[in-house]
């Protein structure tokens, strides 16, 4: 095990500041017997800790980082961008362009909408096949996160599959879950 005295010292730090020193539970590291990683830099598949340490980063930022950390074919275009403004809460042609490019590429999407995070998402996604549907009960998979949803922190790794199921974290009444159902991933049968 590689000594991550730095790392360590800014975990600690950070505890005074944030709850659990961490800006989500999956960033805890909780029961691995090892504080926390903490990064400085990222450059194409490698990561850089505090320490000085390289490993390879085969999260990818979940999955938004498929072209590793920092490639110019980003970087580039983004400064660039930067350089005119970065947020403006309100529309822009660029927003325009790429839903067009996007499209492009899948003939199969009619429109679409840019959100910040995968819990938007989700969360669009539910209230769109709920409107669709008329129906108010969603399935989630037992292990597998599906956003920083209250409806979703319903039973995290457990095998329930009853509908009134207990929410996993304080300060999520159960009314918010009652309508979530959470199945056992890749298990066809659970659905019958």
């Amino acid at each position: 095990m590689k000594e991550r005295k730095k790392s360590l010292e800014i975990f600690l730090d950070s505890c005074n500041f944030i709850p659990g020193g961490v800006n989500s539970p999956a960033r805890a590291w909780k029961g691995m017997g090892v504080s926390p990683l903490v990064v400085k830099s990222g450059k194409e598949d490698v990561i850089y800790d505090e320490d000085g340490h390289s490993y390879i980063d085969y999260c990818g930022s979940w999955g938004s980082l498929i072209l590793g950390h920092a490639p110019s074919c980003i970087t580039t275009p983004v400064i660039e961008q930067v350089m005119q403004g970065s947020s403006f809460g309100i529309a822009t042609s660029v927003e325009r362009d790429l839903a067009a490019k996007i499209i492009s590429f899948m003939p199969s999407i009619e429109k679409l909408r840019f959100v910040s995070s995968g819990t938007e998402a989700v969360m669009s996604a539910i209230r769109l096949a709920r409107g669709y549907t008329g129906r108010s009960q969603i399935i989630k998979f037992n292990g597998n996160y599906h956003g920083h949803i209250d409806s979703l922190l319903v039973q995290a790794g457990s095998a329930a599959t009853e509908l009134m199921q207990k929410p996993s974290t304080l300060g999520i009444p159960e009314e918010v879950v009652k309508h979530t159902i959470s199945l056992p991933f890749n298990d066809i049968q659970a659905f019958y």
